[in-house]
C-alpha cells in the first residue's frame, strides 16, 4: 500500500508542477489545451493496451464489459453529483466560470481518483507500476493545473493558497492509490481485469466529457493532431517497456 501510495502522489505531483508553472508565467491558452490533448491521447493509449487489453487477456470478455460499464456509469454518476453541488462543467457550455475555481480543482479531484486507483492496481499482480500509465496520468496533469492555477489567481487567490490546494489534492490522490491497492487486493487476483476494466470505462468517459473537449475549445484544428501524437508517443512508450 505503501508504494501504490508513493506511485500514486508521484503521479498527481504533476498538478503542483503545472500549478507552479501556471503561477510563474503567462502560457498561452492554446499551447496548454493542445498538451492536454497530448495527455489525453496518452491516457487513450494507456487504456487500450496496459489496462484493456491486460484485462482481456487474464479475465476475458464478461469482466472487461462488466467493468468498462460499471466504471462509466459510476464516472457519470458522480459527475452529476458533482455538478449538482455547483462544479463548472468544463469542455461544455459552461466553462471555467468567474469565482467558480475551487470547483474547477475539485473537478480534477473526481478526475484524479480514478487514475490513482489504476495505479494502486496495477501493483497487485506483483510486476511493478505500469510504466506507460504512469507516464500518461503524469502528461496529462500539468496542463490541467497550469490552466486551473492562472484561473484561480485571476480570481483573486494568492498563490501559497493555490499550491496549497493542489497539494492536498496530489496527497488525496496518493491516499487512493493506496487504498485502491489494499482494498482491491483483498478480493484476489481474480478480481484484477474487472478492477483494470472498471478504471478504464471511468477515465474514459472522464476524457470524452471533460478533457478532449476542453483541450479543442482552445486548441481549435490541431487538437486531433496532438492527440494522435500524445497516443502514439504513449503506445511506443508500451511497446518497448
Amino acid at each position: 500500500m505503501l508504494e501504490a501510495g508513493l506511485w500514486g502522489f508521484a503521479a498527481a505531483s504533476a498538478l503542483v508542477i503545472g500549478a507552479f508553472i501556471g503561477l510563474l508565467g503567462s502560457v498561452p491558452r492554446r499551447f496548454v489545451a493542445l498538451a492536454m490533448a497530448f495527455g489525453a491521447g496518452a491516457l487513450i493509449s494507456a487504456l487500450a493496451f496496459d489496462l484493456t487489453e491486460e484485462a482481456f487477456a487474464a479475465g476475458g470478455t464478461l469482466p472487461v464489459a462488466a467493468g468498462l460499464a460499471a466504471g462509466a456509469l459510476v464516472f457519470f454518476a458522480g459527475d452529476q453529483v458533482l455538478h449538482r453541488f455547483g462544479a463548472a462543467r468544463r469542455g461544455k457550455r459552461v466553462r471555467k466560470a468567474d469565482g467558480n475555481g475551487p470547483a474547477i480543482v475539485l473537478g480534477a479531484l473526481l478526475d484524479g481518483i480514478p487514475e490513482s486507483v489504476v495505479l494502486g492496481s496495477t501493483l497487485l499482480a506483483g510486476a511493478g507500476v505500469g510504466v506507460p500509465f504512469l507516464a500518461a496520468v503524469f502528461i496529462s496533469n500539468v496542463p490541467e493545473a497550469l490552466s486551473a492555477a492562472a484561473d484561480l489567481r485571476r480570481e483573486g487567490h494568492r498563490p501559497p493558497w493555490i499550491i496549497g490546494l493542489w497539494v492536498v489534492v496530489a496527497l488525496v490522490s496518493g491516499l487512493a492509490a493506496a487504498l485502491g491497492n489494499g482494498l482491491l487486493g483483498g478480493m484476489g487476483a481474480g478480481a484484477v481485469p474487472l478492477i483494470q476494466a472498471f478504471a478504464a470505462g471511468a477515465i474514459l468517459t472522464m476524457l470524452a466529457d471533460t478533457m478532449i473537449p476542453e483541450a479543442f475549445a482552445d486548441g481549435g484544428d490541431l487538437t486531433g493532431l496532438a492527440t494522435v501524437f500524445g497516443f502514439a508517443t504513449a503506445f511506443l512508450l508500451t511497446q518497448v517497456s
